[in-house]
């Protein structure tokens, strides 16, 4: 969902968790775009977004629930295809149970004036997520939706090397059986923290915010956009029965 030229802005605070984290990002970016635009109302394409007041906060498992009568940690790769068709929604060969619940997590975010949190995302879709402690099957995540797009994530960074192993093997798991999107295991970063990581929470955030706000297409969102060559007359000699522009 993004350009091969990825600008991105990232931060990492230690002995910070995701709830800290949450309330920086809100006020920062109601700060950032009130000085920037003057305003926190938008008009963002389809959608009328007030970014001034307190934001929504929505339980992942809970949205599901309410739109598809799906329980995300009791259900079967079946009954997922079958809400994915009813909704009109692609159903591939590869699409596991993890994958299809974000499909249908995405059908209903196209929807979503926001600014609302997204928050409680379950453990099998969140492998570099800390483990919530009140709930073992989510973890400490949180999402902004805005205008139908997640414009950005953060989380309590997952330190415990051992927990971080399993959930690399299972994504591998993943992969393997033809997962594109699950993640590599990646031993190097394991092994890292073993030798010790503090506990943090982290951010991030790519070009989209920009799009959404300043009203342009992903090509005018950047600073240097691919253009197309402009082709010299030898080219032009070559394939002189061919139409080049």
């Amino acid at each position: 969902e993004h350009l091969p030229e990825h600008i991105a802005m990232e931060w990492y605070a230690a002995y910070w968790d995701w709830q800290q984290g949450m309330r920086f990002m809100e006020d920062m970016y109601k700060y950032v775009l009130e000085r920037t635009f003057g305003t926190l109302q938008f008009t963002l394409g389809e959608f009328e977004v007030d970014m001034s007041g307190q934001w929504q906060v929505w339980d992942y498992a809970e949205v599901i629930h309410k739109h598809y009568h799906i329980d995300v940690y009791n259900t079967t790769i079946e009954e997922v295809a079958a809400k994915l068709k009813e909704h009109g929604l692609e159903v591939e060969k590869t699409d596991s149970i993890p994958r299809g619940i974000d499909k249908l997590w995405k059908n209903i975010r196209k929807t979503v004036a926001g600014p609302v949190w997204l928050v409680n995302t379950p453990k099998f879709i969140s492998p570099l997520s800390k483990t919530n402690p009140d709930n073992p099957q989510t973890v400490e995540r949180f999402q902004p939706v805005i205008a139908g797009s997640e414009l950005g994530n953060g989380f309590s960074e997952l330190n415990d090397p051992i927990d971080q192993l399993n959930r690399f093997v299972e994504q591998q798991q993943m992969r393997d059986a033809g997962d594109e999107e699950a993640m590599m295991l990646d031993i190097d970063y394991v092994e890292m923290l073993e030798y010790g990581m503090p506990p943090a929470c982290g951010w991030g955030f790519s070009e989209r915010v920009f799009w959404i706000f300043e009203g342009v297409t992903a090509r005018e969102g950047v600073p240097f956009p691919q253009l197309r060559s402009e082709v010299d007359e030898t080219t032009r000699a070559i394939y002189a029965d061919v139409k080049l522009g």
